[in-house]
């Protein structure tokens, strides 16, 4: 009886999957959900909905509100004393191209191909072209391991190389399928203060001079294409796949995220505007934004931060402080919040955490939700189909146990574009095989 059960669960699991398959890779069927009795934390103006109800048909909201019949043959999730929110989103991550962080053939996120400032010739004559969709793997266990605790979307970033310009990210959603990359080229990644300094010769004010000029190429390319470099310019510092890459990011229409940790390594960015208006500008870690948290919100320039971090591991991050989140929200400026305590990538999960800390030294708790959920898509350009409980919206959606910023609460559904996934990963499959060490029948690798 036993193995029947085993079975039977197996069955149910493969079709579970199964079913997240091709739903995420853009069946036309898909399952029809009525959410019911929860308390929607909808992040819209509609703001929070109790005993509320949420429809989804073919992976898409349809209905929001609270009374709301449910029509026939959806399948029900009783929501009745519970949370509901949007999915969460990690918006820096190396998920899909980082699995064992020291052993090379398993990352795929830097381009270490040589420093043209140290005399090296690069293998590839590209840094700001890098695009790291490519190397995305759909099976990570990362996926899993996340999604478990709320996350349904990630940014997945470049890491730093040789050069100040990292390359172009994507956005993925952590649903099933092999089709998981939803946007690529989502954002341009630079690094600057002690970071960009340390491969352009030392001081900080090389890194800015080089970045300026790259982007005043940029501009010349995107009006002129390859004929303003033409024949190669002696003192052209991008290549033309560079300069490709970079032609659109100038004219705003992907973000430059800067990461910088420095007040005035902050405001020298900000200053990018006033010669390149057109620049999205992001600023990434900030450590010290809430120095200049006026001069950010009057700039318009959102920021991507850690809101655990408050001990310094540089001068360059002296003011670090876990009020940070609280002191830059409040000024006005749009805050996009990260978790993972030093690791972005294996300790994604830890996001609903991070923002309850932030919470805790400050910040809005309502605030703290957008900065998980609708703010980071409006920074990537997917808020018109992510990052709130709306009409028309994909229907990224968690159904939580308690306050989802709460440490001790933990999902009970989790829906990917309408598709629900098993709440399991490698972790809990393992927990389960060994947790009656009286029951050597599931323990035996070898046995069928």
């Amino acid at each position: 009886m036993r193995n029947l059960l085993k079975i039977a669960s197996s069955f149910g699991l493969a079709a579970s999957l199964v079913f997240a398959y091709f739903v995420s890779a853009g069946a036309a069927w898909a399952e029809n959900i009525a959410i019911t009795g929860g308390r929607l934390v909808t992040v819209s103006d509609a703001g929070t909905i109790e005993n509320g109800v949420v429809l989804i048909e073919d992976g898409v909201i349809t209905a929001v509100g609270a009374g709301l019949g449910v029509p026939a043959g959806y399948r029900v999730i009783d929501a009745a004393g519970k949370w509901v929110t949007p999915g969460l989103m990690q918006a820096i991550s190396h998920i899909g191209v980082e699995e064992v962080s020291l052993e090379s053939s398993t990352t795929d996120h830097s381009l270490n191909t040589g420093s043209p400032f140290a005399g090296e010739t690069a293998l590839a004559p590209f840094f700001a072209a890098f695009d790291i969709s490519y190397g995305i793997n759909p099976n990570t266990p990362l996926i899993e391991i996340s999604r478990i605790e709320g996350l349904t979307r990630a940014a997945v970033l470049p890491g730093q190389g040789l050069n100040i310009f990292a390359g172009q990210g994507a956005v993925i959603h952590l649903g099933g399928g092999m089709d998981i990359v939803t946007r690529s080229k989502a954002a341009m990644l630079v690094y600057l203060g002690e970071s960009g300094a340390d491969v352009t010769g030392g001081p900080r004010g090389a890194a800015m001079v080089y970045l300026r000029a790259a982007l005043g190429e940029a501009v010349r390319y995107g009006r002129r294409g390859s004929r303003s470099l033409a024949g190669r310019e002696r003192d052209s510092i991008l290549s033309k796949l560079d300069a490709e890459a970079l032609a659109p990011v100038v004219k705003g229409e992907a973000p430059l995220i800067v990461s910088v940790s420095r007040a005035s390594d902050i405001l020298h960015v900000i200053a990018l505007k006033s010669d390149f208006p057109d620049l999205d500008l992001v600023i990434l870690r900030a450590e010290e934004g809430w120095m200049v948290a006026e001069a950010l919100a009057a700039a318009a320039v959102p920021v991507i931060i850690d809101p655990t971090r408050n001990l310094p591991e540089s001068f360059s991050e002296i003011g670090a402080t876990l009020a940070n989140a609280a002191r830059l929200a409040r000024a006005g400026v749009s805050v996009t919040l990260v978790g993972g305590a030093g690791s972005y990538t294996h300790n994604a999960r830890l996001l609903p955490q991070a923002a309850g800390i932030a919470v805790a030294h400050g910040m809005d708790w309502d605030a703290a939700l957008a900065a998980i959920t609708i703010n980071p898509a409006r920074i990537f350009g997917i808020d018109g189909q992510y990052g709130s409980l709306e009409v028309g919206k994909d229907a990224d959606i968690v159904v939580w146990d308690g306050d989802p910023l709460e440490l001790m609460s933990s999902p009970t559904a989790v829906l990917v574009r309408g598709a629900e996934v098993p709440l399991t990963s490698r972790q809990t499959r393992l927990r389960d095989r060994y947790l009656d060490l009286n029951d050597d029948e599931d323990r035996h690798a070898y046995k069928k």
